[in-house]
């Protein structure tokens, strides 16, 4: 064996001794180290470090991001009222304590997330089941999510997770919840309609029966003053009359005969049935 084979050899030594002695921990994850399966160490900072060779000891690495499960499924979740939901949910967590992690779920990512996913199913159950579908919906739906939260995040704790946030995507009513919804929002819709038209009905007749009120209060104000305003001129008539009779009650009787001629004489067919020497025919014997 010649030098340059014992170099060779020499080196792939030193190559493979620290392949098994030199690990790099970069700022994404967590170094497990253990020795002869027996955990030794955790590793939380990114760096170059050593450890036996193998299998004295080996190290398992664990993702520290934040990682996000969105439920795969739609949950059905049923309400105070009996009615189902249908909800997406998603979850943002990490690994906290890696060593009660890697206890909990060995490496596996994937069991992690299925136990998280039933601890949300369980926690939307609890949160949604004593709720009414309008206070899921709309008026408590964040004290829903922050009683999730705070659900998850206690019994994810000591499995070595944090959760950081539960959110809830989308909630839809199922189908025949959909369809009760619907018909009572006609029916409180065809209610205010109904309700609107007998206000304006009432209040219609309110305003006619107003607007006949004032036409009769006018009308009847218009015939005062206009039998009052005749009833000045019949007044200042009948004056002027007796005026003129006390000045010349000769010429007023003459008078007043002229107009009854001309108003029975009116016209050539009127027949007049008068003793002519009656007092009607007064001045027609005395034309003088």
């Amino acid at each position: 064996m010649n030098r340059s084979t014992l170099g060779i050899i020499l080196l792939a030594v030193i190559a493979w001794l620290a392949s098994s002695t030199l690990f790099i921990v970069s700022e994404r994850n967590y170094a497990l180290v253990f020795k002869l399966g027996e955990w030794q160490r955790t590793i939380t900072e990114p760096g170059l470090y050593f450890k036996l060779p193998s299998p004295l000891q080996n190290v398992v690495m664990l993702d520290k991001r934040v990682q996000t499960i969105e439920s795969g499924d739609t949950e059905r979740i049923q309400t105070s009222e009996k009615k189902n939901l249908i909800i997406d949910s998603y979850i943002k967590w990490r690994i906290q304590d890696p060593r009660q992690f890697y206890i909990s779920f060995g490496s596996d990512t994937k069991a992690a997330q299925n136990r998280l996913n039933a601890q949300i199913r369980d926690a939307l159950n609890a949160s949604v089941n004593t709720r009414t579908v309008r206070a899921v919906v709309s008026q408590e739906r964040d004290i829903v999510m922050a009683e999730i939260l705070q659900n998850v995040e206690s019994r994810a704790k000591p499995l070595g997770i944090q959760v950081v946030d539960v959110r809830l995507k989308r909630i839809e009513f199922s189908q025949e919840v959909s369809d009760s919804v619907y018909t009572r929002m006609q029916a409180e819709r065809k209610q205010e309609a109904n309700s609107l038209r007998a206000n304006g009905a009432a209040e219609s007749e309110t305003i006619r029966a107003d607007a006949d009120r004032r036409v009769q209060e006018v009308l009847a104000e218009a015939n005062a003053k206009a039998q009052a305003i005749r009833g000045e001129g019949d007044a200042q008539a009948a004056k002027i009359y007796a005026d003129a009779y006390s000045r010349n009650p000769d010429f007023y009787s003459f008078y007043n005969s002229m107009n009854a001629y001309k108003n029975v004489f009116s016209s050539k067919n009127d027949l007049l049935v008068v003793d002519p020497k009656s007092e009607f025919f007064k001045y027609f014997k005395e034309s003088k």
